[in-house]
């Protein structure tokens, strides 16, 4: 199962390479760095089904740190949300997919990217669950430059008032934001204890390690009466040497020499997976 995940999350990795070099645009550093969550997220964790989008249980997904809009369009044409063709269009004039996800595309819950947003309207499809006794969690992952929004820390005082257990936060921790290093823009740390003063269960897994992230996300008790935050410890562009822990790459988009060295170390690796 692991080996499986492996190559569907290096497979998904080349076809969000090829979508921002065509598109020549795109958010390809935090995309990679949180393509093993979004993989473990659709290929095992979360109850959806593509040819049913909306079914009642489905567990809901959100995307808070939208600008990385282009691994969840990877990810959703993976399992079948969306075609080929769709993606395809992306960065095209009057394509359906834009630069932020849209509730528009079938697997998008929430339209989203103004950042500090996502979990406050993850705390009410939590709420809502409850109310209507339903069995379906909600899952939203969050930048870590995100974390500077005042508005999280509302909503995580909401998530344990309301003893949310149906309800997972992730962060995605690669410690590079726009313009610098996340605790150069504004101190994040202590990260842990900060989230288990506001009543959360906290986890911290290796966002870049398989293995680890399908234990972690099994690991979660849903009956302990508190909200979860998972702390995933990433690589800001992981996956393509010269894209990792540098900042350009951000929002940047490979030259056509730089494209082929990316796609030819991510094709090495789902080779060697494939065997």
């Amino acid at each position: 199962m692991i080996k499986n995940l492996q190559l569907k999350s290096e497979q998904v990795r080349l076809r969000l390479l090829n979508v921002i070099y065509k598109a020549k645009a795109g958010h390809i550093g935090g995309g990679l760095s949180s393509a093993n969550i979004l993989t473990a997220l659709y290929f095992h964790v979360l109850n959806v089904d593509s040819r049913e989008p909306k079914k009642k249980d489905r567990d809901r997904f959100i995307m808070s740190k939208g600008h990385s809009v282009e691994i969840l369009y990877s990810v959703l044409e993976a399992a079948g949300f969306i075609s080929k063709e769709t993606l395809d269009s992306y960065g095209d004039y009057a394509s359906a997919l834009a630069g932020h996800p849209t509730i528009k595309i079938p697997g998008v819950e929430v339209s989203s990217g103004a950042l500090g947003h996502g979990l406050s309207v993850g705390v009410g499809m939590a709420i809502s669950a409850k109310m209507n006794q339903e069995a379906y969690k909600t899952f939203v992952l969050m930048g870590d430059g995100e974390q500077a929004e005042g508005s999280i820390y509302e909503a995580a005082m909401s998530g344990s008032h309301y003893k949310l257990d149906n309800l997972v936060g992730i962060i995605d921790r690669n410690g590079l934001q726009i313009s610098d290093k996340t605790e150069e823009v504004m101190t994040l740390e202590p990260m842990r204890e900060r989230w288990e003063a506001f009543g959360w269960e906290v986890l911290e897994m290796n966002g870049n390690d398989m293995e680890n992230i399908i234990k972690t996300f099994e690991s979660i008790n849903y009956q302990n009466k508190k909200p979860h935050l998972i702390i995933s410890k990433s690589t800001k562009g992981q996956g393509i040497s010269y894209m990792e822990n540098v900042l350009k790459w951000h929002h940047g988009v490979p030259s056509q020499e730089e494209f082929i060295q990316a796609s030819d170390e991510i094709e090495q690796r789902i080779a060697q997976l494939e065997k």
